[in-house]
């Protein structure tokens, strides 16, 4: 099977039930659900399943901004512990996808998603889905640094006290802060306001908070793009390490970022949405291997795209 056209998943199972808050619903979770959670621990992440093993699978997913399209018809897998770019122009639609895989787009009164995107075979939109136990297990890291206004230690211990994890602070700070190859740079000041640390430190601060409570999936919406190319090589040095244990999705202008640390990349363009309107909206080109994409991909708009005739 050409390795540039993405594999169908398994039929969506049955609702599922998240033990979290009222909206629970009454349907009880299947054996190995992906969703079946450790309520009083935060349970860790399965990472029983093989790097490729498909995390992710999109069908048809659109998303509209009032009447307004942004991203159509968009088909595509992420594979287990690989880092996937997405690409593309402005307006494409690349960060608006993303925060489809965590369902930040629900805080966007305007948004409007249509088709399905599958977690683990489980239908990631289903009414019966938590969509804060999906921002917990599927993470996200911004364009800028945002910290919280408080010290280095409570950034880290804030999300396991949310979710009520029963675990060693002092340990999970230590862990996620060398996860993030930043503990031998703060240990010392973990009581400094986090506001005191550089642009990249912050930004590696952001990536270490998103580890406490061990998601299995971390997006990252243009995470170098404030960043001076010390701090990017450091983050990029990161993202290599963390993929070994995380599926990462990553968004970036940057080719030659994406050509170094993606594992997949996927093309989006923008296009107009009729004669008389000048409005834009993405639409997914291709996805292949990297090394592909960047060398012999499948459509020309692709070319152009990398090779910088147009865009």
């Amino acid at each position: 099977m050409d390795q540039r056209t993405s594999t169908q998943s398994q039929p969506t199972t049955q609702p599922i039930r998240l033990e979290t808050g009222t909206a629970a619903r009454t349907e009880q979770p299947t054996a190995g659900s992906a969703w079946s959670k450790d309520t009083g621990a935060g349970a860790a992440p399965d990472r029983s399943a093989t790097r490729h093993d498909v995390v992710f699978q999109a069908r048809d997913v659109s998303v509209h901004y009032g009447s307004a399209p942004a991203l159509v018809n968009v088909s595509l897998a992420i594979r287990q512990r690989e880092i996937t770019a997405f690409i593309g122009p402005s307006g494409c639609g690349k960060s608006t996808f993303l925060r489809c895989f965590n369902r930040t787009n629900d805080l966007i009164p305007s948004a409007r998603i249509t088709g399905q995107i599958d977690y683990h075979h489980q239908n990631l939109y289903a009414k019966d889905v938590d969509a804060v136990e999906v921002r917990r297990r599927i993470g996200m890291v911004f364009q800028k640094p945002n910290p919280f206004p408080k010290s280095i230690y409570d950034n880290l211990t804030f999300g396991p006290k949310v979710n009520r994890m029963k675990v060693d602070f002092d340990e999970v700070v230590e862990t996620s802060l060398r996860r993030a190859a930043l503990w031998d740079e703060v240990k010392g000041k973990l009581k400094q306001n986090a506001y005191s640390l550089s642009g990249g430190q912050q930004q590696r601060l952001c990536i270490a908070r998103a580890l406490t409570v061990d998601p299995e999936v971390i997006l990252m919406d243009e995470p170098c793009s404030a960043l001076d190319p010390i701090a990017t090589a450091h983050i990029e040095d990161l993202m290599r390490e963390l993929e070994h244990d995380y599926t990462i999705i990553i968004v970036t202008h940057n080719m030659q970022q994406a050509a170094r640390v993606s594992d997949r990349t996927a093309f989006f363009t923008a296009e107009v949405e009729s004669e008389n309107d000048d409005r834009r909206f993405g639409r997914l080109v291709e996805i292949g291997d990297t090394s592909m994409i960047f060398s012999n991909p499948n459509d020309r708009r692709t070319e152009d795209y990398i090779s910088g005739r147009f865009g």
